[in-house]
């Protein structure tokens, strides 16, 4: 009874769900109100960095600017990643926003070598820096609190959505307010007579970026070369199935994640003498209960074993129903019996076939007798059982 269940989870009432409109919606907000902080702060810093003579701050001004990049990149992948499935895509566009999170990666990375290279060349320069005005700390302080509020947000919506991508441009955010802090300290340790400082920090905290960009790039490509879960997450989805009622023995779980979902696939061993409809219900049982369990396990494709074929296939040379049919039709000794048949039942088990007859009426023994003799002359049958339809 082996065979392919293909099973689209649809979400139960109790489990914790987010429709696809709603996810595009949040992730559509929170990236315009990105946009329109990072317009606003820019302008005001490049203005800032202009009267207070602060070059830091105008360079953190253009390096705002960038961000309204990353912020069209969210919104434009957005838009394709929460398409439905299609001819083309039939397991969605999920992957597009782990391919934006590359690029959002990419981009933070850029930005931790920016600053790197910037800190590494104002600390090795022998062109000193013109002092800002003192008034220049507060513009860099009112970029960091609206930076940093704005990656609190967007990493609020990001991990009710389950986003990789928000999570990333939040992060993308948290280095602006870094940078920002990079930018306070330079104009405070310039007032001070210690400008050393703002390029040590520089550096200091563009390796910290430039790992976190690293994790972010790490996770999205693993993902997009079809990475399983870890171990431990496994085990637990084994575990959970291994409890259920009908399921005897699990094999061939393989898992992966697309966007914010997590696939899956399975081989179940059951009873190989149960019905198809059975199997296909306990299938039902274990996918609604997954769900249930892992909310976030969307794409399920479940394979009901009547044995354990991980190593094996013993049935794979037995003959296909209409094969075996006609090799017992075409026995003399059967003739007897074949109007008296309403349905055979076979049950491919152990590289045999064994058969369960259902009659309609009751036979003559001689047309039993030749029956089962046919049957036993034929070497890939294993037991054949008849049953009666008036003793049902």
């Amino acid at each position: 009874m082996g065979g392919h269940h293909h099973l689209q989870a649809d979400a139960p009432p109790n489990a914790p769900d987010i429709s696809r409109e709603e996810r595009q919606a949040a992730t559509r907000r929170v990236t315009v109100v990105g946009a329109f902080l990072n317009t606003v702060l820019s302008i005001a810093q490049i203005i800032g960095g202009f009267l207070t003579h602060s070059q830091a701050l105008i360079a953190d001004g253009f390096h705002s600017l960038s961000d309204l990049a990353s912020d069209f990149v969210v919104l434009a992948a957005t838009h394709l990643a929460h398409r439905e499935a299609d001819h083309n895509h039939p397991y969605g566009h999920g992957r597009i926003e782990t391919l934006a999170t590359v690029v959002l990666g990419l981009m933070l990375a850029g930005v931790a070598v920016g600053i790197f290279l910037q800190g590494w060349g104002r600390l090795f320069s022998d062109t000193p820096l013109p002092t800002p005005k003192p008034v220049a700390i507060a513009f860099a302080a009112a970029a960091i609190i609206g930076k940093e509020a704005l990656y609190r947000y967007t990493m609020h919506t990001a991990t009710r959505l389950n986003s990789p991508m928000l999570k990333a441009n939040a992060w993308h955010h948290r280095s602006d307010a870094i940078s920002s802090v990079i930018v306070l300290l330079g104009i405070a340790g310039a007032q001070f007579g210690f400008p050393w400082l703002d390029p040590l920090a520089a550096m200091a905290v563009a390796a910290m970026i430039l790992y976190m960009a690293g994790q972010l790039i790490l996770e999205s490509t693993s993902e997009l070369v079809d990475t399983g879960l870890a171990d431990e997450e496994v085990q637990e989805i084994h575990d959970a199935i291994a409890r259920m009622e009908g399921v005897d023995n699990i094999h061939l779980l393989r898992t992966r994640r697309m966007g914010g979902r997590v696939l899956a696939d399975v081989h179940l061993q059951v009873n190989g003498r149960i019905s198809v409809s059975e199997g296909h219900f306990i299938s039902d049982q274990v996918m609604y209960r997954l769900h249930q369990r892992f909310p976030d396990m969307r794409d399920i494709i479940i394979h009901i074993d009547p044995e354990n074929d991980e190593t094996i296939h013993p049935s794979r040379h037995l003959p296909s129903r209409a094969e075996l049919i006609q090799q017992l039709q075409g026995r003399p000794d059967t003739q007897s019996l074949w109007h008296l048949i309403d349905q055979i039942n076979l049950h491919y088990i152990k590289g045999k076939i064994d058969l369960e007859v259902i009659l309609k009426d009751l036979p003559t023994e001689s047309a039993l007798a030749n029956f089962k003799q046919a049957c036993a002359s034929i070497y890939n049958l294993g037991t054949v059982k008849f049953l009666y339809e008036k003793a049902l």
